[in-house]
């Protein structure tokens, strides 16, 4: 099982997501699509769940939809990304189950920190 479970769209950022989890030792599951994350959710209980907001299919869709399912929250986390004056994405975020929403300079300044904290 993964460490984490990341819908991702964007193939340069991801191989950069795997690079710097292949160096904290996280394993990571990589999706595209919302309804992928649904189902990888509901099969693998990652403890981390992260989002790019940015993803054209059904990223927030995904959250909220995990959220009223209950498949977030304790011990599951979700930390979303996305640009940085996408204020109105990052509130649905939050309200959808989101513990963290970081502008992606954020979440790519952060993210060894991020993986090292998904480690089983």
């Amino acid at each position: 099982m993964a460490d984490a479970i990341v819908l991702i769209d964007d193939l340069f950022f991801q191989a950069k997501l795997h690079e710097t989890a292949k160096l904290t030792g996280a394993t990571l599951q990589t999706v595209t699509t919302g309804e992928q994350l649904l189902k990888s959710a509901a099969e693998n209980p990652a403890a981390l769940i992260i989002v790019d907001l940015n993803a054209r299919q059904g990223a927030l869709e995904a959250i909220e939809k995990l959220g009223r399912s209950g498949g977030l929250g304790n011990p599951r986390k979700v930390i979303a990304f996305l640009s940085h004056v996408q204020t109105d994405l990052a509130e649905r975020a939050r309200a959808a189950g989101c513990q963290d929403v970081m502008p992606r300079s954020k979440f790519t300044q952060n993210l060894g920190a991020i993986l090292a904290g998904a480690k089983s």
